[in-house]
């Protein structure tokens, strides 16, 4: 079962000195707004300091609230919330929340808005069991309380944004570099809130002919994992797609973990390696788990491996990446200044597992020259 990252931020990264987080909630429903408004409210963390119906009232109230954080749904009459984001992130940019259905279409306009400058998203499905509303109140809290932290790393975004540019034409591989290392490593990716707008950043800047296979475990539900990959895969020179059981890993495929499973890499024979994915039987807070993806990696390709973690809460691929140390692989980490939420870089740093910790747009360089 997908569950994002719950956890409660230190108090120097979620109060700046000023008391709780303010929130504006954005939503056309009465009780959603009202929903909302009772889970955020519940700790003394966070105080709700406005409501809007709708996307031309949220760029008002954030005009002249000045929030914190936005909580802003997704499908909405009149100025949908992606219209609204849009506007908001070109003005007056404030950390945006999508609260989004978990159907299809519902997945493509979160992906839409979060390479448009949301920082995370939240299911909207308040109708289910006690247990399971309690579940989406945890994440919501701490998504919100992370969100907040994030805020002093916008960047205001052109209207124009709203077309997202192709992406640069990457550089090929000398043709002596591919022979002499093709198929030889394998490139571990994990990551969680900020990972989409990472990945639609660094992956398309890989080359066609890269020597190496790449997997990713993103914390997503099943229900996303897909329409990301494919979304991806329009702005890349590789094949990147969601990975299916049996998939072979090989040079120039990128392999997205599916969410609600566990994911793994096995030998199947001398010289290839498969996907094997599984139901989450250890009960781990997250499926996919990066920890159980790179442990599987690093037991497979030992110091062919290389791990990479990039930003997101919590610690998942602390253990996978120890794993990689131990096994004499190579280990790179997302630096704090431009992680969206520096949490699972941050326990790979400061366990001392980190060979390499480089900004985002780093990243890249440091995996070519690793391989």
């Amino acid at each position: 079962m997908y569950r994002q990252d719950v956890m409660t931020l230190p108090l120097a990264q979620t109060q700046q000195s000023t008391g709780p987080v303010r929130v504006l909630v954005v939503d056309d429903s009465a009780f959603m707004r009202k929903s909302l408004t009772t889970m955020l409210e519940e700790g003394k963390q966070i105080q709700v300091v406005g409501v809007a119906r709708n996307g031309e009232e949220a760029i008002q109230q954030v005009q002249q609230l000045k929030p914190d954080v936005v909580t802003m749904d997704v499908e909405m009459p009149g100025m949908t919330g992606l219209q609204a984001l849009q506007q908001i992130m070109s003005r007056f940019p404030v950390p945006v929340i999508m609260v989004s259905s978990i159907t299809v279409e519902g997945a493509q306009e979160t992906l839409q808005a979060l390479e448009w400058g949301a920082v995370d998203f939240v299911p909207k499905q308040l109708d289910g069991v006690s247990s399971k509303i309690t579940e989406i109140q945890k994440q919501l809290v701490s998504k919100v309380l992370a969100a907040r932290y994030a805020g002093a790393k916008l960047k205001q975004m052109p209207i124009a944004g709203s077309v997202r540019p192709a992406a640069m034409p990457a550089k090929a591989l000398s043709s002596r570099s591919v022979t002499v290392t093709r198929g030889s490593k394998l490139i571990a990716i994990g990551c969680s809130t900020g990972g989409p707008q990472a990945l639609f950043e660094i992956i398309p800047t890989i080359p066609a002919d890269f020597p190496a296979g790449i997997v990713i475990v993103q914390h997503m539900p099943k229900s996303f994992t897909k329409p990301f990959a494919e979304r991806l895969n329009n702005l890349c020179a590789l094949d990147v797609r969601e990975a299916v059981e049996g998939d072979e890993v090989k040079p120039g495929c990128v392999l997205v973990a599916p969410g609600g499973m566990q994911f793994r890499i096995v030998k199947k024979s001398i010289t290839s390696s498969v996907v094997k994915l599984s139901p989450n039987l250890e009960n781990h807070p997250h499926a996919p788990s990066v920890d159980i993806m790179l442990k599987s990696v690093a037991a497979l390709y030992g110091e062919r491996t290389i791990g990479v973690i990039l930003t997101g809460m919590g610690h998942d691929g602390l253990e996978g990446m120890k794993a990689i140390k131990a096994a004499k692989g190579r280990t790179v980490a997302q630096d704090e200044a431009s992680s969206v939420v520096y949490g699972m870089p941050k326990a790979v740093v400061e366990a001392g597992c980190a060979e390499k910790v480089v900004s985002l747009s780093k990243v890249v360089g440091e995996i070519m020259n690793m391989v």
